[in-house]
C-alpha cells in the first residue's frame, strides 16, 4: 500500500475505512423428471456512480488565493489521485511524487511553505527542481468524521510568498466543502452497494423458492399419481411392487431435501451439532468412496483411491463424510460416462483430500460463486437437476472443521477439489 505520510503512523491511519477506493465504476432421477431451470435474466449490473470532480473548487481556490495552481488530492485504498486541478502547470504534476502531501497529512493542519527551495524537506522534489517549478505551497488536510485523512486540498505558486489570514480561512473553507462532497459521495456509494446487496438477497430468495418448489412438487406429483393407480387396483403384483418402489424413492428424496435444508439452516445459524474427535481420515474417505462406487460403476466411470493405510485427523466423521459424499456425487454427476475420478489423501503435514474428475468443468468467473447458497451454473442447470446446496454445504462443513476448500477447474477438462484439514492436536502428556 502506498505510504501517505511519514512516519508509519500516517500510513496506518490511511488503512481505515474512510479511505476505501473512491474511483470509477462498481463495477435426479427419471421418476422425478428434469431439474428446475433458473428463471429470468441475471440481475442487472449496479449503476455507475461517478466520482465527484473537484476542479470547480480547485479553480475557486486558485482565484481566491491568486495562485496559478490548485489541486485536490484524494487518498484511495492503494494510491493517491489528483481528482481536481486548476491551472496550466497542474497537468505536469505527478500526484505520487509530490512530497508536500505526506507532510500535510502528517501535520493534520494547514501547511504553508513560503519558499520550497529553502526548505530541506522539499528542495529536491521533482515539482520544485523541474516543471512546473513550485516555490510556494499551502495545503489543508481533508479530515473525515472518524478523524482519518481523506485527501489534501492545496494551492501552489511559482514564486515565494505567503497567504493572508483571510485567504487561509478561504482555503480551509473550500477544503471543508471538498471533504463534505467526498463524504457525500462515499455515503451514496455505500447506499448503492446496500441496495444492490438487498437485490441480490431478493434474487437468492426467489431462486430458493423456485428450486424448492420444483424439487418438492415433482416427487410429490409422482407419489400422488402412483398412489392413485395403486388405490384404483387392478395391477398385477410385480407392477404394484414397482410403483411402490417409485413412491419410496421419491419419499426418500423429499426427506433428504428437507434434511439438507435443515442442515443448511443450522450451519448458517452456527447451531449445527459438531463433535470432532481423533478419527482415521483414510477410513472416512474409504467409506465415502465405497458408497459412491455403485453409482460410478453404473456410469462406466473409473473410480480410484490413493491413500496410505491410515492417517489420523481431528474431525466429526459423520459431517466430514457428508461433505465427501456431496463432492463425489458431483464428480460422478458432472463427468460424462466413461470418465475418471481420482481420490487422493495426503499429509504434509496438513491433511488433504483431493477429488479430481474429467468432467464438464466450471466456466471461468463462476468458480467463486459455486459456494453461494443455492447457486448453480448455467451448464449444471442444463445438464441435470439439483438444489445448489451441495458445494455450499461442503464449504460450511469444512469451515466448521477449521479447514478450507479450493476448486481448480477448466471447462471441458475437469475439476479438482482440494479439501484441507488442520493438523490434529497433539495427544496430552500422560499424568
Amino acid at each position: 500500500m502506498t505510504e501517505a505520510r511519514d512516519p508509519g503512523e500516517g500510513a496506518e491511519r490511511l488503512r481505515e475505512s474512510d479511505r476505501e477506493r473512491l474511483g470509477g465504476t462498481r463495477s435426479v432421477t427419471d421418476d422425478q423428471g428434469p431439474g428446475g431451470l433458473r428463471e429470468g435474466a441475471p440481475p442487472p449490473p449496479p449503476p455507475v456512480l461517478m466520482e465527484p470532480d473537484f476542479s470547480a473548487l480547485a479553480t475557486s481556490a486558485a482565484l481566491a488565493c491568486e495562485t496559478p495552481i490548485a489541486l485536490v488530492n484524494v487518498i484511495g485504498a492503494g494510491d493517491r489521485r489528483l481528482t481536481g486541478r486548476a491551472g496550466a502547470g497542474a497537468a505536469a504534476l505527478d500526484e505520487q511524487a509530490l512530497s508536500f502531501f505526506p507532510c500535510t497529512i502528517q501535520g493534520r493542519e494547514l501547511l504553508e511553505v513560503p519558499d520550497a527551495r529553502d526548505d530541506p524537506r522539499f528542495r529536491d522534489d521533482p515539482a520544485v527542481t523541474g516543471e512546473p517549478g513550485v516555490r510556494f505551497y499551502a495545503g489543508v488536510p481533508m479530515i473525515g468524521r472518524s478523524g482519518n485523512v481523506l485527501g489534501v486540498f492545496c494551492v501552489m505558486d511559482r514564486r515565494p510568498r505567503r497567504l493572508s489570514d483571510e485567504r487561509h480561512r478561504i482555503l480551509r473553507s473550500l477544503a471543508a466543502s471538498a471533504t463534505s462532497l467526498l463524504k457525500t459521495y462515499r455515503y451514496a456509494r455505500q447506499s448503492d452497494q446496500i441496495i444492490h446487496g438487498l437485490q441480490e438477497v431478493q434474487d437468492l430468495k426467489d431462486q430458493f423458492l423456485r428450486t424448492v418448489n420444483h424439487e418438492l412438487r415433482t416427487p410429490l406429483t409422482s407419489i400422488r399419481g402412483y398412489l392413485q393407480l395403486v388405490r384404483e387396483g387392478g395391477l398385477d403384483e410385480a407392477t404394484e411392487h414397482r410403483f411402490l418402489q417409485v413412491i419410496e424413492r421419491n419419499s426418500e428424496h423429499i426427506l433428504g431435501l428437507i434434511d439438507e435444508l435443515l442442515l443448511m439452516s443450522s450451519l448458517n445459524a452456527r447451531t449445527a451439532v459438531f463433535t470432532p474427535e481423533r478419527v482415521d481420515l483414510v477410513a472416512v474417505v474409504r467409506r465415502a468412496v465405497g458408497d459412491a462406487a455403485a453409482e460410478a460403476e453404473s456410469r462406466g466411470h473409473t473410480l480410484r483411491l490413493e491413500a496410505p493405510p491410515s492417517m489420523t485427523a481431528w474431525a466429526d466423521a459423520r459431517r466430514l463424510q457428508h461433505a465427501l459424499d456431496h463432492l463425489l456425487e458431483n464428480a460422478i454427476k458432472y463427468t460424462p460416462d466413461g470418465g475418471t475420478i481420482e481420490v487422493t489423501v495426503t499429509a504434509d503435514p496438513a491433511r488433504r483430500i483431493r477429488i479430481r474428475d474429467t468432467g464438464i468443468g466450471i466456466p471461468p468467473g463462476e468458480v467463486e460463486r459455486v459456494f453461494e447458497d443455492f447457486y448453480r451454473t448455467r451448464q449444471a442447470e442444463d445438464l441435470t437437476g439439483g438444489t445448489g446446496m451441495g458445494l455450499p454445504l461442503v464449504d460450511k462443513i469444512i469451515q466448521l472443521h477449521g479447514g478450507s476448500v479450493r476448486i481448480d477447474s477448466e471447462p471441458g477438462k475437469g475439476t479438482s477439489v482440494r479439501v484441507t484439514l488442520p493438523v490434529p492436536p497433539s495427544d496430552p502428556p500422560p499424568d
